[in-house]
Parts: structure tokens; sequence; C-alpha cells
């Protein structure tokens, strides 16, 4: 994990350079919508509910309502409005990882620029991937014994899911596409699932998670540029 932290620093370094600045601007944009609107109905919502389902006298355990609310909304504000912010804002990230590297003057001996179409697709699919590998881990909750060791597999699992999410901009901007992306991100497993880790808990924390997407693509294109083979 150490490895890998530097690049985060940097990353925060080159967020008000002003090369980078107007594909930092929109994904931002986007997230504080999506975040706020989800915010309002859910606050919205939750008050409704309480007032319906608790009895008069037992209002005063709202204060212990809103608290797990909040911590809740959090959380699946990580599985749900990130993944959505992600999608809407793919074509931002993949110009802000190519930036990047003019920013930085790195060697771009291939520099593949996909269409929005394409972008989205392959953010689909990496979508399905996440998705169809999570049904199976729920499962385990479920199992006695085993669901002991499902949470720490869970977690190894978001890590994984996250990393291949934020390295997909700068490989693809090298045309390495979603299955090789997948056999180079194993052979540097632990800094990637070190890299997934950080972005993730970053998503659960709010406010940090307003910014942490273009931060981590930064940071991934950084690394990759450092550690990947040259093309």
């Amino acid at each position: 994990m150490i490895y890998v932290i530097p690049y985060f620093w940097k990353s925060l370094k080159l967020l008000t350079n002003p090369v980078l600045r107007p594909f930092l601007l929109m994904p931002l944009l986007i997230n504080v919508v999506l975040y706020s609107i989800a915010l309002f109905f859910g606050y919205w919502y939750l008050d409704h509910w309480v007032a319906q389902i608790i009895p008069t006298w037992l209002h005063f355990l709202t204060w212990l309502i809103y608290p797990v609310f909040v911590v809740s909304f959090c959380l699946v504000g990580f599985f749900t409005f990130s993944l959505l912010a992600n999608l809407i804002a793919a074509p931002f990230y993949a110009k802000l990882a190519a930036k990047t590297l003019v920013v930085i003057n790195a060697p771009q001996l291939l520099t593949i620029e996909l269409s929005a179409i394409q972008i989205w697709r392959a953010e689909l699919n990496r979508l399905r991937y996440s998705l169809t590998h999570a049904l199976p881990l729920l499962v385990l909750f479920v199992i006695p014994v085993v669901n002991l060791i499902a949470p720490l597999l869970w977690l190894g699992f978001s890590a994984w899911c996250v990393a291949l999410e934020y390295f997909a901009f700068p490989l693809e901007n090298r045309g390495i596409l979603f299955p090789n992306q997948k056999e180079l991100l194993k052979k540097m497993r632990f800094s990637v699932l070190s890299f997934g880790g950080l972005v993730a808990l970053g998503q659960s924390l709010p406010v940090i998670n307003i910014v942490v997407a273009p931060i981590a693509i930064i940071a991934a294109t950084l690394y990759i540029e450092d550690n990947a083979p040259q093309n």
C-alpha cells in the first residue's frame, strides 16, 4: 500500500493544473448533483418513514436513526451512485487520463482515442463483470462458517473492481482493452489491490467521495506510466 500512496500525493498536486481543469469540473459537477439529489430524497423519504412508522412516544429515538441513515447512504452510495457517476463521466475521465500524460510530458508511443460510445460500452462491460462476480460472493454471506470470511472476500473483490474501473482509462489510451487489462493488473496484484482499497475507502467517506474519482484517474495514469510495459 505504501508504494501506491505517492501517486495519490502527486495527483493532488496536479489537480490545479490549468490543462486538466476543464476535464475535472464536469465530473465534479456530476458527482455533486447526483449525491445532492440522492441525499435530498433519501432524507425526505426517511423523514416521512420515521413519522409514519415510529409511534409518537418513541420519537425521542429518531436521533439514533439519522446517523444510521448517513452511514447507510455512504455505503450504498459507493455501490450505486459511484457507479452511475462513473458511467456518466467516463468520457471525461478518458480525456483526463490522456491530458495527464501531456502535463507530465510522458512518452506516448501509442495513444488510442475512443469515442464516447466505445467508452460507455467498455464501462458497461466492467459493470457486467462486477455484477456477475458479486452475486456468488453475496451468497457466501448466508452460508454458515463460510460467512465468517465473506466480508474479507468482499473487501478484496471491491478493491479489485475499483482498481479495474480507474486503471481502465489510462490502459485504454494505450490500446489495452478489458480482457488484457485484467491480465496486466494481475501481474501487479498487490499494488493494484492497495490502490483499489484506498479509492474504495475514499468513496465511502462523505465529501471526499465527490473528489476521489478524478484523483484516482490521475494517480492510476501516473502509476501505469511508471510501471506498465511501454508500447
